[in-house]
């Protein structure tokens, strides 16, 4: 099959600071094989994926709303069913071609999360050679901070990132979460699987001061 290609847009200045204005988010809560989860999308794209932790799903509600103050939400479980399917069908037979990603970060994130898509399926990084892919050695710390702000979870593959140690570390949804999607992949590792091969990343950065 052909890579998997993930275009992520940011906002642009003007939109980061509106804060959503203009835009309109639907979401949707769903059953996963890791849990309930809440997608969110944009006509430009996913903006938000996030799994209940406690099966607390308000709290992914306000979650949203908290990245996007000024977006009217909308539930619709329909339209968001069909591309969460994609995102965890294990059957590799009809290939997600691409994905488009609208996404509100500073710049130092956006570059992060790109690293993380990077990583290949079936495989694992450590914070540090996230910080030296994305030309920052030195800052271990930012990226492990950054790696837990994503705000797309299982997509933008921050559950690949492990201690130097080879120790499996921390995990915004719990380190149980982390070690089933890690197992799950290391057993569907196949050239037939869905978001398995080369990952082909497009990305567009909002020109904004450094924050």
């Amino acid at each position: 099959m052909t890579g998997h290609k993930v275009s992520v847009e940011t906002v642009a200045p003007g939109d980061y600071k509106a804060r959503g204005q203009g835009l309109t988010i639907d979401y949707g809560l769903h059953e996963t094989r890791f849990g309930t989860c809440l997608l969110a999308i944009t006509a430009r794209g996913i903006t938000y994926l996030s799994f209940a932790v406690d099966g607390d799903v308000e709290a992914l509600v306000s979650d949203v709303a908290r990245r996007w103050p000024r977006a009217p939400l909308q539930i619709d479980q329909a339209g968001t069913r069909k591309p969460l399917h994609k995102i965890f069908s294990s059957h590799g037979h009809q290939p997600l071609a691409s994905t488009n990603l609208f996404l509100r970060g500073t710049n130092f994130q956006l570059k992060v999360w790109e690293a993380l898509l990077r990583i290949p399926f079936g495989d694992t990084a450590t914070y540090l050679q996230i910080a030296n892919a994305i030309g920052h050695p030195k800052a271990v710390r930012a990226v492990g901070n950054a790696v837990g702000a994503n705000p797309v979870s299982f997509l933008i593959p921050c559950h690949r990132v492990i201690q130097s140690t080879g120790a499996i570390g921390n995990y915004r949804w719990g380190p149980d979460r982390k070690k089933a999607m890690l197992a799950w992949e290391s057993d569907l590792k196949s050239p037939t699987f869905l978001l398995h091969g080369q990952c082909t990343v497009r990305t567009t950065y909002a020109n904004r001061p450094r924050m």
